[in-house]
């Protein structure tokens, strides 16, 4: 079974500006594949952070030095005119971009959200078959919108349709909006990263108030749009650990859909063609 982190982040310099990741000075991708490697995890994709500029080559290297172990959701910068053009051949250009991710929790691009401004983001990335994922807590119910009008785009919504690192709330206080979630589930064209699910918890491993919502939305969504994964430098238990959540701590999890919820369905979702060779390794 090979098992594919939804998301992390690495860095070459800088301290997070999001006091939830690590302080740490760099995160490189040397070093994750040091703990991927110790944890059984086969590969990740890289959503490069802002905090590091150089973050999007970083990752770009990281795809050459180690073939098959890492891809690449980037951004392109939404205001600049030139953005438009590029979303056709994104996934054309080198360095294993799969596709786009963006945070919607603050302005402006939450305003942008809501106001129709990014309208033609989600028209050139249907057209050009671009995955997009989203960090949009307060704004659930526009990406229903989206997803109904762009029945072709691929939307994946983060960290089961939370705020990430960016709340200090735990447990049920922090997830409030799952019914505006689960709702997203009737659009076939919409997925949820089940990423950080330990971060949202107030209990020690295997944190069993928040594998009743995990279970929530397997049911809504299924196997196939259920993408297991970490966001690890927000993470205070180990990489393991957050592998073993998952493949021995939630009984109603079967084999067939743990191949698929820990890399088959992700790599599908976002057209990462990693190779047989390649996708060997992990738990058996």
């Amino acid at each position: 079974m090979q098992i594919v982190d939804a998301q992390i982040h690495t860095w070459g310099t800088g301290l997070p500006n999001n006091r939830a990741h690590w302080q740490v000075t760099h995160f490189t991708p040397a070093e994750a594949i040091a703990l991927m490697d110790a944890a059984g995890v086969d590969a990740a994709v890289i959503h490069p952070p802002g905090w590091d500029p150089g973050s999007t080559e970083l990752a770009r290297q990281a795809v050459k030095a180690y073939p098959g172990r890492f891809a690449i959701m980037g951004a392109l910068p939404l205001a600049e005119p030139s953005s438009r053009a590029r979303v056709a051949v994104w996934r054309d250009e080198p360095g294993g971009m799969l596709g786009l991710r963006y945070g919607f929790l603050r302005e402006p691009l939450r305003q942008w959200l809501h106001d129709g401004a990014l309208d033609w983001l989600w028209a050139a990335a249907e057209r050009a078959g671009v995955p997009v994922a989203v960090l949009a807590a307060d704004s659930l119910d526009v990406f229903g919108k989206i997803a109904e009008r762009h029945p072709g785009l691929r939307l994946t919504i983060d960290h089961l349709g939370g705020r990430g690192g960016n709340t200090t709330l735990k447990d049920a206080a922090a997830m409030t909006h799952m019914p505006e979630l689960l709702a997203l589930a009737k659009y076939p064209n919409v997925a949820v990263k089940a990423t950080g699910a330990p971060g949202y918890s107030s209990e020690p491993y295997p944190f069993p108030t928040m594998q009743t919502y995990l279970r929530q939305i397997y049911d809504a969504f299924g196997p196939q749009r259920m993408f297991w994964g970490t966001d690890i430098s927000k993470m205070t238990c180990s990489w393991r650990q957050c592998v073993t959540l998952f493949t021995e701590e939630l009984p109603w999890l079967g084999a067939a859909d743990q191949r698929l919820v820990m890399g088959e369905a992700l790599c599908a979702w976002w057209g990462w063609k990693r190779t047989a060779q390649q996708a060997t390794g992990g738990l058996q």
